[in-house]
């Protein structure tokens, strides 16, 4: 399908928990509509989604991968954009990214393992955004696969949308078929992923009839005139039934479950099927207009809306820019405007990409996918429209980096290159953040994890030739003064000419929190001049900022110039600011100063099973608990103020704590004094 209309595009993501088989199921779905002839491994690096050697390395998923095919059921013809997730917490922002471009969520679970705390978090994900999803319940010919345990795991976990659409015909080493409860047929599979249709097997025949009529019951209650023909007893047909629950698919009142193998290709055929039939075509999408929010149709007549979803770096071609068509119809070499900030840009070449494969595309109509090369001035998440347009998107729900490195080069002659390096991984890759913190000296990377942030070293030396080393980060303790004291700075230099000379009398003490440098002038007699006030203040700031006893900024400082002395030739305002800053390091001297720690406010949500086991973790970090509550599903959230110094790995510390259900979200709060007895831990970092 070169040309594919919107009616008949389907974009999925593939998501799920790790190691469900998420890729393998996509070599499958590449396979059987003939895209590829033999399926590859992840073990080997050799699938078409799984190219990156991060990826091959950890046998995992570290990023999103679109597999585009194409499929005929029912005597028509379908685009099928096929977008393969990473299921590790560390790279759920890639899943993010995809379900923000998709139409329809394949929500993925091992019969041999049910319902897992990543299956958890993509479900959320696609309630959170209103996404319509079917589940697919795969490695059914593994040992320990138990079809009905999952099925009832997850109407457990997520409530009576729940409905099986398919019944696995054996099971283990005996799966074979699938029974369709849609149109109570059978349909077996031979050793060669051959299927053909088969009675129904006597044992769950009665079974699989009063599971149909069940399933059937249900899906015409959301059709008055169906419900009304089958209440009087008419025979409603297969599409009919389906057209009904396809339209109970998208408002998310029902969702469908099937089930097969991907390695045996049992219940792939049917899966391709159900996303073409049940599926919605392109949707709506919302954007922001004049600050409103509002429905663009995904209309190919309409006006052209351009979104750019991901950008990546192509060894080959540069930059890519991977698009979905919102509105429009767009071709080779339009030109359209970034609708914020009003840069041209030339479509210079369109085409599909699958895996590393660069398929040429003529015209890329609303709801498909497509890339372009050397888009300049439009990053990740950027509109393009016809000029006038003021339209966009509103703010992403991409996680907050929750872990952080601090990165330098590798050697000298890299330490230029880096900051260009990181922006452009940084543009890459929407979850990533980075930062000069100017108390440390330290350049920050952050991310979602320990497993993200060594991806992303690695990329940052394959993509960029940049290679940059991680040590911890420095936290950025401060210092205030221990009590208030009443001190004299002076500077006296004569050396021949004008000398140097300023004498301040200082009164200074502690102040609130968060005030920073209060500066007032108490003189009388213009024993210091006004016009060297200025400079007095000046020179207390930079010796604060220079450190105190323990090397730390001093901040939170009340300052009052009472008195002072100066030479009508040899006073200056270098001089006063000399002056003053010696003050203030014999105030340090002679009152002391007590270290200031960050605090930061902790949002922790974990199952019921694990709070008290993370209450008392958090008791060891010198948590103050402020409250905890009680959410749907059996968690808590665990509400805290947490000394930033014990946060370092929080992050991966409860993923092992919780055996991956817990997550945390943080945030500065506010510095304070911290104990004595850790005083000196502080002052050594």
């Amino acid at each position: 399908m070169d040309d594919p209309r919107t009616q008949d595009i389907r974009t999925i993501a593939v998501i799920g928990h790790g190691g469900c088989g998420k890729t393998t199921l996509v070599e499958a779905l590449l396979q059987r509509a003939g895209v590829i002839g033999r399926m590859g491994r992840t073990e080997d690096g050799s699938t078409v989604c799984d190219t990156d050697p991060e990826a091959t390395r950890r046998g995992i998923s570290t990023t999103l991968a679109l597999a585009p095919l194409d499929w005929t059921t029912a005597g028509r013809g379908y685009r099928v954009n096929v977008i393969d997730t990473p299921g590790h917490d560390d790279f759920g922002h890639a899943v993010d990214v995809a379900l923000s471009v998709a139409d329809l969520a394949v929500l993925v679970v091992a019969a041999t393992s049910g319902v897992e705390p990543g299956t958890q978090r993509a479900w959320a994900r696609c309630v959170a955004l209103g996404l319509p999803r079917l589940v697919f319940v795969t490695k059914e010919d593994k040992a320990g696969a138990d079809f009905h345990r999952v099925l009832s795991d997850l109407q457990d976990r997520f409530g009576p949308t729940i409905r099986a659409v398919e019944l696995p015909l054996g099971e283990r080493d005996g799966f074979q078929g699938i029974a369709d409860l849609l149109t109570d047929t059978d349909t077996d599979y031979d050793g060669d992923g051959r299927s053909h249709p088969v009675a129904a097997p006597p044992e769950i025949a009665a079974q699989q009839h009063r599971l149909h009529e069940d399933l059937v019951e249900e899906v015409v209650t959301g059709d008055d005139d169906q419900l009304e023909r089958y209440l009087a007893g008419d025979q409603l047909t297969p599409a009919e039934i389906r057209a009904t629950l396809a339209a109970e698919v998208a408002a998310e009142t029902v969702v469908p479950v099937l089930v097969g193998s991907a390695v045996t290709g049992v219940g792939i055929t049917e899966l391709l099927d159900q996303v073409c039939l049940l599926g919605p075509p392109p949707r709506p999408t919302r954007v922001l207009v004049g600050g409103r929010e509002t429905e663009v149709p995904a209309d190919p007549d309409g006006e052209p809306l351009v979104h750019v979803f991901r950008t990546v770096t192509d060894p080959f071609v540069g930059q890519v820019s991977v698009i979905k068509v919102l509105s429009g119809t767009v071709q080779a070499e339009d030109h359209l405007t970034n609708t914020g900030t009003g840069a041209s840009e030339r479509l210079h070449g369109l085409f599909r990409i699958r895996g590393t494969e660069h398929l040429l595309a003529v015209r890329v109509p609303a709801g498909d996918i497509a890339a372009v090369a050397k888009l300049t001035d439009s990053p990740t998440r950027t509109l393009l429209a016809r000029p006038g347009r003021p339209v966009t998107l509103g703010e992403p729900s991409w996680p907050e980096p929750g872990y952080s490195v601090a990165v330098h080069a590798a050697t000298p002659a890299e330490e230029d290159r880096l900051p260009e390096a990181l922006r452009r991984l940084c543009a890459e890759d929407p979850a990533l953040a980075t930062e000069h913190v100017a108390d440390t000296g330290q350049i920050l990377l952050s991310g979602t994890g320990d497993t993200h942030l060594d991806v992303s070293l690695e990329r940052l030396e394959r993509k960029f030739g940049v290679r940059a080393v991680s040590e911890p980060v420095r936290v950025a303790f401060r210092e205030t003064l221990a009590t208030a004291v009443e001190v004299e700075g002076r500077v006296k230099k004569q050396s021949g000419g004008h000398g140097q000379f300023a004498v301040v009398r200082m009164r200074l003490r502690p102040a609130p929190r968060g005030t920073g440098l209060t500066f007032e002038s108490k003189v009388v007699g213009g024993a210091v001049p006004r016009q060297y006030l200025p400079a007095v203040q000046r020179g207390l700031a930079e010796a604060m900022a220079a450190g105190g006893a323990h090397g730390h900024p001093v901040v939170d400082v009340v300052a009052e110039c009472v008195d002072g002395k100066y030479h009508s030739v040899d006073s200056s305002e270098m001089a006063f600011r000399a002056a003053a800053a010696h003050a203030l390091r014999e105030a340090v001297a002679e009152a002391g100063t007590v270290i200031l720690e960050p605090i930061d406010s902790v949002q922790v949500t974990v199952p019921d099973s694990s709070t008290g086991d993370v209450l008392a973790d958090l008791g060891a970090r010198r948590a103050q608990v402020l409250g905890t509550r009680t959410l749907d599903g059996g968690t808590q959230v665990i509400e805290a103020l947490v000394p930033a110094a014990e946060l370092g790995r929080y992050v991966i510390d409860l993923r092992s704590l919780t055996g991956g259900w817990g997550s945390v979200r943080t945030s500065h709060d506010h510095y304070d004094v911290q104990p004595t007895r850790l005083t000196g831990r502080a002052a050594g970092r």
